[in-house]
């Protein structure tokens, strides 16, 4: 029995069953836990989904920033982009039961045992992990909610920049969502910056890696995540492991054991 979690898979099916022959998965005694972003981008978002979704709750998804953006989109609230290959999603006929699933799913997991948090993103530099869990369930109380079609409404958007126990209604949740979901760099202060996306030895200098800014409230937690395909899934700093190397742009897909951290990768055409 093991645990495997799993970088951004953004609708890369075949990638993903050479990564699972690769670690020879077994799904009656093995767990996966996934970084979200299971669809949009890649080829197969659809099967992609319906194979997550088919491996039952014990399996763990945390939701991602294209995993909201479909649930936008199902909605009739999101920003069509012209990269988008969820359209398969939105007409299938299981449309509803795994849109309804998908929408079940948290944005983070905090295995207390196996001592790992799960998120897409990053935890605000500014959050402990039992700070980030009650404002992740903030979030997923309204995305179960019937309140969730107003939410997808407003939950595009770049500002609140910087979260504060202050803040309320959809701003407090648009902020909550961003840190999780899109963040890759803070300022000292800890406030999002949400514009440059390039390679950390480009980065203006005003920029800090979420993970590097100090103190950090979570620096002694581990925490598993995706989102940031240009880290390579490498960083030098403790207890956080980015799994998230590019597989849509035609890189690698990767698994880490988290019982050893052990890392598991195939290449991506």
């Amino acid at each position: 029995m093991a645990t495997y979690a799993i970088g951004d898979i953004q609708g890369c099916y075949q990638p993903l069953m050479r990564l699972l022959d690769v670690i020879e998965f077994k799904q009656d005694e093995d767990t996966l836990w996934f970084t979200g972003d299971l669809v949009n981008r890649g080829p197969q978002s659809l099967t992609v989904l319906r194979f997550v979704h088919d491996l039952g709750d014990r399996h763990q998804v945390v939701l991602g920033n294209h995993d909201l953006h479909l649930l936008a989109a199902a909605h009739g609230h999101a920003r069509q982009n012209s990269g988008d290959t969820i359209d398969s999603i939105l007409h299938a006929k299981d449309r509803e039961e795994l849109i309804n699933w998908l929408q079940h799913r948290p944005l983070m997991m905090h295995d207390e045992a196996l001592g790992y948090a799960l998120v897409h993103a990053g935890l605000a530099p500014q959050w402990t992990v039992g700070i980030a869990k009650d404002l992740a369930g903030e979030v997923e109380a309204v995305l179960r909610s019937d309140n969730a079609a107003e939410f997808f409404k407003n939950m595009y958007g770049n500002h609140p920049s910087h979260w504060s126990d202050e803040l309320t209604g959809m701003e407090r949740l648009r902020c909550i969502v961003n840190y999780f979901t899109r963040m890759r760099y803070c300022h000292e202060d800890g406030s999002l910056d949400l514009n440059y996306k390039g390679e950390v030895e480009k980065k203006p200098e005003d920029l800090i890696p979420w993970f590097d800014v100090k103190p950090r409230a979570s620096a002694h937690d581990k925490i598993i995540f995706g989102h940031w395909a240009a880290l390579g899934g490498e960083t030098s700093t403790p207890n956080v492991y980015p799994l998230d190397t590019g597989c849509v742009w035609g890189n690698q897909l990767t698994a880490m054991r988290v019982e050893d951290g052990e890392h598991f990768s195939i290449p991506c055409t």
